[in-house]
């Protein structure tokens, strides 16, 4: 029962346009689940999955067209063209609601509308966001239930209040000429029509999580951020909170869920997983920047994901998880992708749906010969992430500690390097860059900047974004988080990559939280403050402090270099660059020469 008017009116607004033969509204209620993935295997939208190997799994295939998000069909849509800034696509508020009304219309005829209410983050949290989707998707509507807390206890907890978020979700006739993601930021609002693929549909993720949630922070004086947020554990039971935003290819996942090397482990170090993707930070009652994971879920990249690359993301997925676009092994109706383990099996169907032989794979050619699409995701409930933090679902938020940022970089950035304040950590993650790795997407090691790794996810103009991550900083004095980078990827003249990853990393982070309480020195370049070697533990791995030194190095040439190419980089902010990042640049400059 809705008794929200605001609600009400919308929902009746949206009964009228689309024109649904059924309503349902979505309780959370299990036997309620249970009833549509039946009817979802019936019609043949999911594939029930062995259930003795697989408990409470089902796999899910898209239209060939409708595999990813479509970055050119994704607009911000606001009244002036300059809040939307030259990052976004972007569109006149009227113009593009007529367009997308004409689309949906009568679109659910023969379908069913539901009606799901969700929580971004713990119900009742001081962070977390209420929004409303209305889709005529099983499948978005599992998926949802999955990563987003739902059901009858929203909207208890919305009560009579208009701060919610509404979404429109209408599938059409999946046509990817008709195909549009739009956020009304001004009018809290989304609508996406003519997709069927999570990314594009499941409302709560990108959406709402970051484009939407991105612009309300920035009016409302909060952080919503593309960041995992991990908590490190010390010997002596203490633990300390990060936050760290990476481009896509870098690590994120593998490092929000890692393992620490055996000698650590042995001491006592440990990682606990908050979240995996996105961080909502808001400044506490004293003072300190506390975060939030607003997902309930993950929704994870599967090919490459096997117990060495990220044993804990492989665990989540074992039960209660859909798949999407992945292979069906028809010999034990499991599922399977490329990385996974060296068995591919002899009899099964592709992504598509399609008899596939394992030997015809070829990797130039991933799409047509893969097993699994190269973009093929699991949807698994957090809960299910051995490493899961005890905090995930209290709702108050972690204390953040350090904001980490990091791209891929074969030979300019240090392995680790602290910011000198957090106007020069804002300048850092302004100027964040990684380098193409595939020569699918054209040519390697073309440097490609993502500020903050939010490039294509926020909701208002960078520049503003820019100005807001310097306000935050000012209002939180010297209780602001310390900003570092790292770059997990140098590599040698052969192209090999020297630092060895994965649970390795947890050295540098162990030198990052010693920075962060005095424990640890560095020294100053022009870029930041450098770990003097002999201060990253070592132990038990097979690398020279002479090596280490190597990927510690700042080379004067190549960050001149890099200095022009940020100049040029600003240059699209025009007017809106703070001036305080411009001031940033020329001191880099300064301390080159």
């Amino acid at each position: 029962m809705i008794k929200n008017k605001t609600l009400a009116a919308w929902i009746e607004e949206m009964k009228n346009l689309v024109n649904p033969d059924n309503v349902v509204l979505i309780t959370g209620s299990e036997e309620q689940l249970e009833e549509l993935r039946k009817e979802a295997v019936e019609t043949g939208e999911m594939i029930k999955l062995n259930q003795e190997k697989l408990p409470g799994c089902y796999l899910h295939r898209t239209k060939p067209n409708d595999v990813a998000r479509v970055e050119d069909r994704t607009f911000i849509c606001t009244k002036d063209k300059e809040t939307a800034g030259p990052t976004n696509n972007w569109c006149d508020p009227k113009e593009m609601y007529e367009k997308l009304y004409n689309i949906a219309r009568d679109s659910y005829k023969g379908r069913t509308m539901y009606i799901i209410p969700y929580s971004m983050g713990p119900i009742g949290s001081p962070i977390a966001k209420i929004g409303v989707e209305v889709t005529d998707s099983i499948y978005v509507v599992l998926n949802m239930a999955i990563m987003t807390r739902i059901g009858q206890k929203v909207l208890d907890t919305l009560g009579d209040s208009n701060d919610w978020v509404r979404g429109l979700h209408a599938k059409c006739n999946v046509d990817p000429e008709n195909r549009y993601i739009c956020h009304f930021p001004e009018d809290n609002t989304i609508i996406s029509v003519n997709s069927a693929y999570g990314g594009n549909v499941l409302l709560g993720k990108k959406c709402f999580a970051l484009r939407i949630a991105s612009f309300q922070g920035w009016k409302e004086g909060w952080m919503a951020e593309h960041m995992l947020i991990l908590g490190l554990e010390n010997p002596k039971g203490e633990v300390k909170y990060i936050a760290a935003a990476f481009p896509s290819a870098c690590g994120k996942t593998n490092l929000a869920m890692l393992i620490p090397p055996e000698y650590l482990k042995k001491k006592g170090y440990k990682i606990w997983t908050v979240g995996d993707d996105i961080a909502w930070m808001k400044i506490g009652p004293d003072g300190r920047l506390y975060a939030i994971n607003p997902e309930n879920g993950f929704f994870g990249v599967a090919p490459g994901t096997n117990a060495h690359s990220n044993f804990n993301a492989l665990e989540s997925t074992k039960k209660n998880t859909i798949f999407t676009n992945v292979a069906l092994n028809l010999d034990d109706n499991t599922v399977w992708w490329e990385g996974l383990d060296k068995n591919p099996p002899k009899n099964a169907l592709n992504w598509r749906g399609e008899p596939w032989d394992y030997t015809k794979y070829d990797k130039t050619k991933k799409v047509e010969t893969s097993a699994a699409h190269p973009n093929s995701r699991f949807t698994a409930p957090a809960k299910n992430c051995p490493c899961l933090s005890d905090e995930f679902d209290k709702g108050a938020g972690v204390p953040i500690s350090a904001i980490i940022f990091g791209g891929r970089r074969a030979k300019c950035t240090p392995l680790v390097y602290q910011s000198k304040d957090w106007v020069n950590g804002v300048f850092v993650g302004s100027t964040m860059a990684s380098e193409t790795t595939a020569a699918a997407a054209g040519a390697v090691g073309v440097v490609r900047r993502d500020p903050m790794a939010m490039l294509p996810f926020c909701g208002y103009n960078m520049g503003d974004y820019f100005k807001h991550w310097l306000d935050m900083g000012e209002k939180l004095g010297d209780k602001a988080p310390k900003i570092f980078n790292v770059n997990w990827f140098r590599t040698d003249d052969e192209g090999n990559f020297i630092w060895p990853g994965f649970g390795d990393n947890m050295r540098v982070l162990n030198w990052i939280i010693d920075r962060c309480e005095g424990k640890a020195n560095a020294r100053e370049t022009a870029i930041g403050y450098i770990p003097n070697a002999e201060d990253i533990d070592l132990t038990d791995l097979d690398m020279s402090i002479d090596t280490l030194k190597g990927i510690l190095e700042v080379d004067k040439d190549i960050w001149t270099k890099e200095a022009d190419e940020i100049e040029e980089h600003y240059k699209k902010f025009g007017n809106k660059l703070p001036e305080q990042l411009r001031e940033q640049l020329n001191n880099l400059k300064a301390a080159l020469k």
